[in-house]
């Protein structure tokens, strides 16, 4: 490919930024007690859909009078602001709960004050199952279990309690919940069109292990006579067999993944990434590419921190034959044929057909874990040895994965600089929203990545070691002030946070600043 071709591939990329916003599509990475380096439980999530909203914040804990009622929404299109965006729709109203933890909020759920946290994947599942009865969608069902539940175990019954009640109005989706002691991956699918209810199962994973998700179920076999691995929805394998899904007497054993969500056994877009996460964390099983049947979870060579996770949610499948820039090139003054300075792995999907790219947009195409479209990541710890108010560390990333530094949020945290909790997507571009500061420089680093992934590297690196390396002492200090005056403490971690927040989003407006005048004459 010529490099006057790049050229007019790359110039329209900022407008099909902006068109080509695919479905939700997210990667969770976990992390077992003992398979973390200090005895973490870990979970991950990136928050792949950039109709989504950027505003992240701290919902406080509450009390509510009897016969109270909890009103429940539904996402929708919403087109009419400066960009299109997700916004809420009421679906109906549940009873209260007589108390409510505080719980850190962005699309999702993301973690409460006694660290229980949630990752989210969505794998689609059948269509047929889908029902517009039910009253609780995906994002509302993490803010429930938030809100009622302290443990992994108590969200899971309870979760699925309300959505076999009130009726599952979402798509297939898989919930990575995790508590100090445990990790539960959590998948439901809908109970049919015009019907209330849900389907659903739920499998743990090894204390010593490391699983991911990426927008493909991965619950298989299931075994409801021990259920301190296993739980499930009564329905669970009646319904498979009532709509065909699964034939008892086809000698197969019934899989939960394969019935609901059969498609994802030929999807690269999500087994690839299954398969990336799996040999970094574990390069001496060998594990093929391209296989659809990747085991539910693994002993990692070595423990995993939340570092690792972060360096894992960069990859774009540089140096594999999965790089999704590897016939990117132009010839040079020599004749040599060699990678353009301007490929780059965040090209919109249709790029991804115009080249030719890995088989092309789609579930046969190819995806990697890091993309241009990401809202926001987390990285989430949870620390039983810690007290609940510092012990719970979400570190959260704006946009796209391979260019984002992580700040600290605490479960003791209880506000966010105004920035954060302002939503980018209804403002449009604006310096009110922090997440403008870390998009504007990922969409300009995307366009020359060859050359800016060092400068993002010299801004985001020394943060992110900064931030990692001052946790000891947080926490130290942390639990001296919980001590004296939990008040004390808790607006020390609230400082902590907002501090970091304030110095990365400022090191990320000035990266943007020295893009656009560095590279002025290149564009």
């Amino acid at each position: 490919m010529r490099f006057r071709t790049i050229l007019a591939i790359v110039g329209s990329t900022a407008m099909l930024l902006a068109a080509a916003g695919p479905a939700q599509a997210c990667t969770c990475i976990m992390v077992g007690k003992k398979a973390s380096t200090d005895g973490s439980v870990l979970t991950s999530h990136t928050c792949d859909s950039h109709r989504d909203s950027s505003r992240v914040h701290v919902v406080p804990a509450a009390t509510h009078s009897p016969g109270s009622l909890r009103t429940l929404t539904r996402r929708r299109d919403d087109d009419a602001g400066p960009m299109p965006r997700n916004a809420r729709v009421a679906t109906g109203a549940i009873a209260e709960a007589a108390e409510t933890f505080g719980y850190l909020n962005a699309v999702y759920g993301i973690m409460n004050q006694r660290q229980l946290a949630i990752g989210e994947s969505t794998f689609d599942g059948r269509e047929e199952l889908k029902s517009d009865k039910g009253l609780i969608d995906c994002d509302t069902l993490t803010r429930l279990m938030l809100e009622r539940a302290a443990t992994a175990r108590e969200a899971i019954r309870l979760g699925g309690e309300l959505i076999e009640k009130h009726g599952w109005c979402d798509w297939g989706e898989a919930l990575t919940i995790i508590d100090p002691n445990e990790i539960w991956i959590m998948e439901i699918v809908g109970p049919g069109k015009d019907r209330v209810g849900a389907v659903w199962v739920a499998q743990r994973v090894p204390d010593d292990h490391v699983s991911v998700v990426a927008n493909g179920a991965r619950i298989g076999p299931i075994d409801l006579a021990k259920p301190d691995w296993f739980m499930a929805s009564k329905n669970v394998v009646d319904r498979a067999k009532e709509l065909g899904y699964w034939n008892p007497a086809g000698g197969e054993p019934f899989r939960f993944n394969w019935a609901y969500d059969p498609a994802n056994r030929t999807s690269a877009s999500s087994t690839r990434r299954e398969w990336r996460v799996l040999d970094l964390l574990a390069p001496s099983l060998h594990l093929a590419p391209g296989r659809n049947d990747y085991p539910f979870s693994i002993k990692p060579d070595e423990p995993v921190d939340p570092k690792r996770i972060m360096e894992i949610f960069r990859d774009t499948y540089e140096g594999t034959e999965f790089d999704m820039v590897k016939d990117v090139t132009v010839t040079d003054a020599s004749g040599k044929t060699v990678k353009s300075p301007l490929a780059n792995p965040f090209m919109p999907y249709e790029m991804n057909d115009v080249l030719k790219i890995n088989g092309g947009w789609g579930r046969m195409g190819e995806r990697s874990l890091a993309r241009w479209y990401t809202m926001y990541a987390t990285v989430i710890q949870v620390r039983g040895h810690l007290p609940d108010e510092v012990g719970g560390l979400v570190w959260l990333g704006y946009g796209n994965t391979a260019m984002t530094t992580y700040v600290p949020v605490y479960a003791g945290t209880t506000d966010l600089p105004d920035d954060y909790k302002t939503d980018g997507r209804a403002t449009g571009f604006s310096r009110r929203s922090a997440w403008w500061a870390f998009n504007r420089a990922a969409t300009l680093a995307a366009h020359r990545w060859g050359d800016m992934r060092k400068d993002v590297a010299a801004a985001r690196d020394p943060l992110q070691e900064k931030y990692l390396a001052a946790q000891d002492e947080i926490a130290r200090r942390a639990v001296e002030l919980l001590q004296e005056d939990p008040a004390k403490a808790r607006a020390y971690l609230t400082e902590k946070t907002r501090e970091a927040c304030r110095e990365a989003t400022d090191a990320y407006w000035n990266l943007g600043d020295l893009l656009w005048t560095k590279y002025d004459e290149m564009w």
